[in-house]
């Protein structure tokens, strides 16, 4: 990443580099091939984290987190983004929705996710909603000083089983002047609890080893502390994870482009036919500039985007351009590396294979890239009344 980085961000970027390289990809190849990290390899992987302080560095200090700003922890994704999620889950971060806990909340959930003892999950994507989120069709209907909860939740993503769900569900219909709007409320659902359960779903092919799961809520009934923030503050709870997510994935993207076109140059100085380097071919050599050129642009963008965020001015244009972006430079990207390498870039000998599979997820999860060109172009024409 050639991008004008502080001493104590350089510091931080060598230490997650090597982080990645000794500890987690070595596993790599054993992980794609069980489909799931094992328990004894994520406690290791998730002790090193602590031990390093990468664990939790997304929240304040004041809550023992590590208080990093937005644009170290963007560099933070960067690295992370080179190994599949389903390894780097162990090593990052709870979601900071966590921070809208009340004491007793606190205590039960944010506290032990700060320290790696509870995992949770973001269940929001259902059958029928998907990028069309106020489709949703899971309620939560108030019977006296409980909420009993009704409906499914899929494509519920994580590197382990969680131990509770951050979940959302419709808790009524408000009037607006736009016509009857949903009214999203948050709960705090633990595995176990009755009427709550959690399957695997099925295996995707981007991403192998990282799980999904259908977590499903059968009249089931929860007391109004399960209540994450105030009724009706669900969406704008899941917007702040929303659009700071498509940053990440940005950012997620940049570090595996890096890692494609590192393997593509190498392969093109060392990879001889007609008597020379394939890189001496302009068939070749032009690949290889695409690839660095985009790089750089997407590293620009995100790195502009966490900065506006540090300085409270991100807009969910800037979080939309950089997830399109990123994500659809990454699919050039790993096209190209595969076509350096040939035959060879398909065989699982090399990881070209599956950085070019993984890569595929990346333009439909966190909003689909014609979600992202619908945002922006929104935010175009919406000033003019159109």
């Amino acid at each position: 990443m050639d991008i004008e980085l502080t001493s104590e961000q350089q510091m931080l970027t060598e230490s997650i580099k090597a982080f990645v390289t000794e500890e987690l990809i070595p596993l790599e190849v054993t992980v794609e091939r069980a489909g799931e990290v094992s328990a004894a390899q994520g406690d290791k992987i998730k002790q090193k984290a602590l031990d390093m302080g990468f664990y939790a560095a997304n929240l304040p200090e004041s809550v023992g987190g590590g208080g990093l700003d937005y644009t170290s922890l963007a560099i933070m994704e960067r690295e992370f983004g080179k190994v599949s999620h389903a390894l780097h889950g162990f090593a990052w971060r709870p979601t900071e929705l966590l921070m809208a806990c009340n004491q007793e909340q606190k205590e039960k959930y944010l506290d032990p996710c700060v320290t790696g003892e509870k995992v949770e999950c973001f269940a929001i994507t259902e059958p029928g909603a998907g990028s069309d989120i106020m489709s949703m069709a899971t309620r939560a209907t108030q019977d006296g000083e409980d909420w009993v909860i009704n409906g499914a939740k899929h494509f519920v993503s994580g590197h382990i089983e969680p131990d509770f769900a951050i979940l959302f569900a419709a808790t009524g219909v408000d009037q607006t002047e736009r016509g009857p709007r949903k009214r999203v409320s948050a709960f705090l659902v633990d595995k176990g609890h009755p009427g709550f359960d959690i399957t695997r779903g099925p295996r995707c092919v981007s991403q192998r080893a990282y799980l999904n799961f259908v977590l499903s809520f059968n009249d089931c009934r929860v007391s109004q502390s399960q209540m994450l923030g105030a009724e009706g503050e669900g969406l704008t709870l899941a917007d702040k994870w929303i659009k700071m997510g498509r940053v990440w994935v940005g950012a997620g993207c940049c570090g595996r482009a890096e890692r494609l076109l590192d393997l593509s140059v190498e392969w093109a100085a060392n990879r001889k036919q007609f008597g020379q380097a394939i890189g001496k071919f302009q068939g070749t050599s032009f690949k290889l500039a695409d690839m660095a050129t985009e790089l750089q642009a997407a590293d620009l963008m995100v790195m502009h985007a966490a900065k506006k965020a540090d300085a409270g001015l991100m807009t969910p244009t800037d979080a939309a351009m950089c997830k399109l972006f990123a994500s659809e430079m990454l699919h050039r990207l790993a096209d190209n590396a595969v076509q350096i390498h040939g035959g060879m870039g398909l065989m699982e000998d090399l990881p070209i294979e599956r950085l070019w599979r993984d890569a595929r997820l990346e333009r439909i999860w966190e909003g689909t890239s014609e979600i992202q060109r619908h945002i922006i172009s929104r935010s175009l024409l919406r000033p003019l009344g159109a």
